[in-house]
């Protein structure tokens, strides 16, 4: 999920040095929702793994 909000930031970044304002504008948008979804999910693995209590090294 992080690689999806990496690929639309690039787009973002592009679009804007080329001038497309409302297709940069939806690109980091979109980039900027799927990064917090990944950090709310590596948040929640993070205390679901606290939790459990077990290793698995």
């Amino acid at each position: 999920m992080l690689s999806w909000a990496l690929t639309f930031l690039v787009i973002a970044l592009i679009a804007a040095a080329l001038g497309f304002g409302g297709i940069a504008g939806t690109s980091a948008g979109i980039a900027k929702i799927l990064f917090f979804i990944f950090i709310a999910l590596f948040v929640i693995s993070l205390i679901a793994r606290l939790l459990n209590g077990k290793s698995r090294l």
